[in-house]
């Protein structure tokens, strides 16, 4: 199984990236069914912060934005519950296959990964902002030195020395 794989499927809701129920469940190799009812039977174990189930106008906005969910997902009444990173880590202590230690490790990797991404991007913003303020402030200067140098603030003198008169005057 690739990490691409698993980067796929983790989603971004309530500024938090999450992982769909029926991923996981098809990630773990067990029906979603079962996944609620482990998390229901250890419900303490997942606060908000590691779990929360989707509002219907999340989900509708997931269906219509997202072309990556399975079809009968899509139509199924109830809204899935989305795991955080942490929420995902929890799972594998509620589900102790030997299959879900394995992918629980990939899907850890692969949110590293993407946080990895996150900051990389984050800081190359950042150099990209400082560099273009600072070529601005430079163009800035040309600028107006081509315009002085366009058009003067002093008229023209008149020049000194002595005036020759020529025949005419």
């Amino acid at each position: 199984m690739q990490i691409q794989l698993i980067q796929s499927k983790i989603f971004k809701l309530r500024n938090k990236r999450v992982m769909m129920d029926f991923h996981l469940a098809e990630l773990y190799e067990v029906e979603t069914r079962t996944l609620k009812q482990a998390v229901k039977r250890n419900l303490t174990r997942f606060p908000d912060d590691f779990m929360f189930q989707l509002t219907k106008p999340e989900w509708n906005e997931l269906i219509t934005n997202c072309d990556k969910l399975p079809e009968n997902i899509k139509h199924n009444p109830g809204t899935p519950l989305a795991f955080t990173e942490q929420g995902v880590a929890m799972l594998a202590s509620i589900l102790r296959s030997k299959k879900a230690i394995e992918v629980n490790i990939l899907i850890v990797r692969a949110f590293v990964l993407l946080r990895q991404y996150y900051m990389d991007y984050k800081e190359l913003k950042q150099q990209i902002n400082a560099i273009e303020k600072e070529m601005n402030m430079k163009f800035k200067d040309i600028n107006e030195a081509l315009k002085y140098l366009l058009n003067p603030i002093n008229p023209p003198r008149e020049p000194i020395g002595y005036k020759i008169k020529k025949n005419n005057e």
